[in-house]
């Protein structure tokens, strides 16, 4: 597993009784998480000094207890980006802070390339990739179906001083975003593909993981640029194993591209414990170095 352990501002501080105990700068939030199904007693005092809790809902959805007076946003920093946090009515702050992994691995290929490269990053969300890929020097094409989240992703932007960069920014439904872009001749070089379980689109196009992957990759595929540098595919599904994923960026990429591919999990350490928590996975094309 591949830990997100760089950060100086949240940190993963207890998980248990399907809960995590999670440090956001100065406030303290406690969220459900699913993979947190262990019930070893509290390793920390702190649970009692959340500022706080998010209550799921039987009927979907939930909301907060706010057990102290708190901002409804606030900043935080990840090594040169600055990142808007703000809970939202289903539990999520704008960052999914795992990833963070990820972000160092792409700027990483990116500035070792040493040639310009242009990024398409699919479920953009609040931006976290699409800004590590333009800090790392690369031209973005950031899309979501979500105009509330483009928005955000934006704001992300200008608290970066990435404003200015080359990041174009589309509120669309990523599969028929990509199929124009195969109509139009435009490719990538590298693809970043954060697709949730279940979703919608902004027209309420239905969004299911399973059954809709393979047709996008095999769509992403098609515009990808004749020397790619990289393509990541993420999943929250814990029904989907990350090989799955694998096994198709490697039927599709390797027999015309070379390269390799891996897959792994990725996940947070536990400050109370030494332990981690997974936190979904990430399957990976690269280029031959």
């Amino acid at each position: 597993m591949r830990l997100a352990s760089e950060w100086k501002e949240y940190e993963l501080l207890d998980a248990t009784d399907g809960n995590r105990l999670e440090r956001w700068g100065n406030t303290i939030l406690v969220r459900p998480d699913p993979q947190v199904v262990w019930h070893f007693p509290q390793k920390t005092p702190m649970w009692s000094k959340a500022d706080a809790v998010y209550h799921r809902s039987a009927a979907g959805g939930g909301q907060w207890e706010k057990k102290r007076r708190m901002a409804d946003e606030w900043q935080l920093h990840y090594g040169d980006l600055t990142l808007k946090v703000s809970p939202t009515g289903f539990k999520h702050t704008g960052i999914f802070p795992e990833q963070a992994v990820n972000w160092d691995l792409y700027r990483s290929l990116i500035q070792k390339a040493g040639r310009p490269i242009k990024v398409l990053n699919l479920f953009g969300y609040t931006g976290g990739a699409s800004l590590a890929c333009a800090a790392a020097g690369a031209s973005v094409c950031h899309v979501d179906a979500s105009k509330g989240m483009v928005a955000w992703a934006r704001e992300n932007a200008a608290l970066s001083g990435l404003a200015d960069h080359p990041i174009r920014w589309i509120v669309d439904d990523c599969g028929k975003f990509v199929a124009r872009e195969a109509r139009r001749g435009n490719t990538y070089d590298a693809i970043i593909m954060d697709p949730p379980s279940y979703g919608r689109g902004p027209s309420g196009e239905i969004w299911k993981l399973e059954d809709s992957i393979y047709e996008l990759m095999n769509a992403c595929c098609g515009i990808l640029s004749e020397t790619p540098l990289f393509v990541a595919v993420n999943s929250y599904t814990t029904g989907l194993s990350p090989a799955v994923m694998e096994y198709m960026l490697k039927t599709e990429l390797c027999g015309r591209y070379g390269g390799t591919t891996c897959s792994d999990e990725i996940g947070l350490p536990v400050t109370a414990t030494g332990g981690a928590v997974p936190a979904g996975a990430t399957s990976l094309w690269i280029e031959n170095a």
